[in-house]
């Protein structure tokens, strides 16, 4: 099977950062990595590898090296498993002119416009009561068109192509059916549960999200490109994942992917948050001796990046306009909203000259704000040298996105060679 088609498999059975990691934990578990509990004692050893999650929507993989952890460093590479999306209301149920619909709370910069007319199934982790009373976590994946959200036909808004201002509390309610009757919301995930083969007597509480039925696919007439949903940002987790697997080293080596990226990162399980630090203490207990270890580390923080459009190219710096299927994509911002130095960019583009792989370089124009990632938040928190690259690619935070086939291709064999460096300078 082709890396592409293993990206295809691995986004459509990551409809939400809880199937994300569950499927990151299965691959991982295949591979033979030993998964540890936070709540347990650790008692690491030098050449296994190991794997923890935190909240069913991060995870942090590891391989310990074979020597000494303060002298070696770690290679790492780090993305995030949220993704922008409508998300359910606790007290979701609407009926309205004789349709049901659920209240939706917009979870990140979601890009609006794209979620109407579609097919939309529903998917999450479910907190419930099992027959024996006690709290229970299922994931629940309907897998199929349960709702849509209906465009006003243009008859009724001959402005519309003018440029509709979308409200996110009036306009987005999914529609779910008819009926006279009210809907009881949780008696349908009860239901629902069952018909997935786990029998509950109560749904207590879930986190859900609606997401697109439409599968990840190639297109293109030389099929050089691939569209799927959540290329932001289950794209990098997948490619870390693959490079740590591929990678054949008795290197230090850490995959991280936090959840909340999209709305800022400061929870538990973000970026901002401890999971990573409490991970490297754990690794390597004694304080000064992890500062040596960070100082012989570096992060690449993996997180796509704007390929320029060829119908909007003036929103680009014309020097700075990365193409797709032209390769991974340097980002950098004098302003820190990226973390790439000219260090950690000289040894990205080294290892990329060694694997015959082309490297562009993003910088927004300077009338325009930058976004940023995980890499400043973890540069800061950690005080390790980072990189920030991505794969290029169009519709950023749309509810489908393209990317160039080359380019997944192409920075997975950085990043496994980034993994097998024998050693990173101080």
């Amino acid at each position: 099977m082709t890396v592409v088609n293993r990206l295809a498999q691995f986004l459509d059975a990551s409809p939400t950062p809880f199937h994300a990691v569950e499927n990151m934990r299965a691959a991982l578990l295949s591979a033979g990595f030993q998964e540890l509990n936070e709540a347990d004692a650790w008692d690491l050893k030098a050449a296994q590898r190991y794997f923890t999650t935190r909240n069913g929507a991060s995870i942090v993989a590891w391989q310990m090296p074979a020597d000494a952890l303060a002298e070696s460093g770690l290679r790492m590479v780090g993305a995030h498993t949220d993704s922008p999306c409508l998300k359910v209301k606790p007290k979701p149920e609407l009926h309205q002119q004789g349709y049901w619909q659920l209240g939706v709370e917009v979870y990140g910069g979601v890009l609006l416009n794209p979620w109407f007319d579609r097919g939309l199934a529903l998917a999450g982790r479910l907190t419930c009561l099992d027959e024996g009373g006690a709290l229970c976590h299922h994931l629940i994946d309907f897998k199929r068109a349960i709702a849509v959200i209906p465009n006003l036909a243009i008859h009724l808004d001959r402005e519309a192509n003018s440029g509709r201002a979308i409200n996110a509390q009036t306009m987005l309610p999914p529609i779910l059916g008819q009926s006279d009757q009210a809907l009881d919301f949780r008696a349908l995930l009860r239901e629902e549960l069952a018909r997935q083969g786990v029998v509950v007597s109560e749904v207590i509480d879930y986190e859900l999200s609606f997401y697109d039925t439409q599968g990840a696919e190639t297109v293109g007439l030389n099929n050089e490109l691939f569209m799927s949903a959540r290329l932001d940002n289950l794209l990098s987790c997948f490619m870390g994942l693959e490079a740590l697997l591929n990678a054949d080293a008795k290197t230090g080596m850490l995959l991280v992917c936090n959840d909340h990226e999209e709305v800022g990162s400061m929870s538990a399980t973000g970026a901002q948050g401890p999971m990573l630090e409490n991970v490297l203490m754990r690794m390597l207990p004694d304080a000064e001796q992890r500062i040596c270890m960070l100082t012989r580390s570096m992060m690449i923080s993996a997180d796509n990046a704007h390929g320029i459009h060829p119908n909007f190219a003036d929103r680009h710096d014309a020097n700075h306009g990365p193409l797709l299927n032209a390769g991974p994509v340097i980002k950098l911002n004098a302003n820190q909203r990226y973390a790439s130095t000219d260090v950690t960019s000289a040894i990205f583009k080294l290892l990329a000259r060694d694997a015959g792989v082309s490297v562009q370089e993003f910088v927004v124009r300077s009338d325009m704000a930058c976004g940023s990632t995980i890499g400043p938040i973890t540069s800061a928190e950690l005080g390790v040298k980072t990189l920030d690259i991505g794969v290029p690619q169009f519709g950023m935070h749309s509810i489908r996105e393209t990317a160039g086939v080359q380019d997944v291709e192409a920075t997975v064999e950085v990043l496994t060679r980034f993994y097998q460096l024998d050693s990173l300078p101080a």
